[in-house]
């Protein structure tokens, strides 16, 4: 199970957030984007102690919201989490993203949070080691559709060509240790007919 209790600490963090800048909606992206669509991940999925995030309507402020809720402040101290403030534009992601945001309301504040499988592509164009087990762990558990990645990679315009290049290498990879890890994943061999038995006259 994910750590007990980490969305109600994201809705606490979101609804300080609020209280700072007078912002309501947040966009979270990151590992820990996937407890917008799942509440209790593969543990290896949220090990993150930083939500990145910013505003929905002003982007520009999320470093009030750092100031106040960011590494070392109170916040921290309290509930093992803290805000780390991002920009838009830090992320690849596919084409269409805004609308496969996940709402969750927290009371006075919303966070809309990554789909599992956009946050995936942007981690297969980083390609950090952190990340490919982060996709791994969503996709051994099903969080993660490798049909759906394999759709969206040629949609993410913000990679570079290299990028590009370096996420379908990562994705082939997995598809062949999906495919090592998992038999169900594997053709099944196909049975010959059994031999028709002839009657005697």
């Amino acid at each position: 199970m994910a750590k007990k209790g980490l969305r109600h600490k994201i809705g606490l963090l979101l609804n300080e957030a609020r209280e700072a800048t007078s912002q309501t909606d947040y966009i979270i992206i990151g590992s820990l984007s996937v407890l917008g669509a799942h509440e209790t991940p593969p543990p290896q999925m949220v090990t993150s102690t930083d939500v990145d995030l910013y505003p929905k309507q002003d982007p520009g402020r999320a470093a009030e919201v750092s100031a106040k809720l960011g590494f070392g402040s109170a916040f921290e101290a309290r509930h093992g989490i803290f805000a780390d403030a991002v920009s838009p534009n830090l992320a690849a992601l596919p084409d269409g993203w805004q609308d496969r945001l996940v709402k969750v309301e927290f009371g006075k504040a919303v966070g809309w949070f990554l789909d599992p499988n956009d946050a995936a592509i942007s981690k297969y164009v980083r390609g950090e080691p952190r990340d490919r087990l982060w996709i791994m762990a969503g996709l051994e558990s099903g969080v993660l559709s490798m049909p759906i990645i394999d759709r969206l990679l040629p949609i993410t315009y913000t990679a570079t060509t290299r990028e590009a290049s370096i996420a379908r290498v990562a994705i082939a990879e997995d598809k062949k240790e999906l495919g090592l890890r998992n038999p169900a994943t594997r053709p099944t061999p196909r049975r010959l007919p059994k031999p028709t038995q002839r009657r005697k006259p």
